[in-house]
């Protein structure tokens, strides 16, 4: 599912999913950078957001997840290497979970952090979406 989308395919992120976690890596590309020619903060919201997303979405496996919230914070810039974002699932109720990620460089500096609330939806996860347990 994250591999096929095509905003993933832009990216070339790749994804790896546990029980309760997820690791996204992105190479760095100067086509991420903003004018002062270091990466955008979207790029780390897209990471930070996507590992937590998917250490929740990893014991869920009904229906889709949606992010309610997420905040960042921006603790270094970058502009070369692969950033390294380190999702994991902190806090579960039935319907809702809140996800943590810490975004790395490839010499484990310590990049952006955030967190994010995600609730359930009433989207059943399917094979037709690109699904797979």
């Amino acid at each position: 599912m994250y591999q096929n989308h095509p905003l993933n395919k832009f990216y070339n992120a790749k994804i790896s999913i546990s029980d309760k976690n997820a690791v996204v890596t992105l190479l760095l590309r100067p086509d991420f950078h903003h004018a002062a020619d270091a990466v955008h903060g979207s790029v780390y919201w897209k990471l930070l957001d996507d590992s937590a997303f998917f250490a929740v979405n990893s014991v869920v496996d009904d229906v889709f997840v949606l992010t309610a919230s997420f905040t960042i914070y921006l603790t270094k810039p970058i502009s070369s290497g692969t950033l390294i974002a380190k999702g994991k699932l902190v806090h579960a109720t039935r319907s809702q979970f809140i996800g943590e990620s810490i975004l790395y460089s490839d010499k484990d500096e310590e990049i952006a952090r955030g967190s994010g609330i995600y609730i359930r939806s009433k989207l059943n996860l399917q094979p037709e979406m690109g699904y797979r347990l």
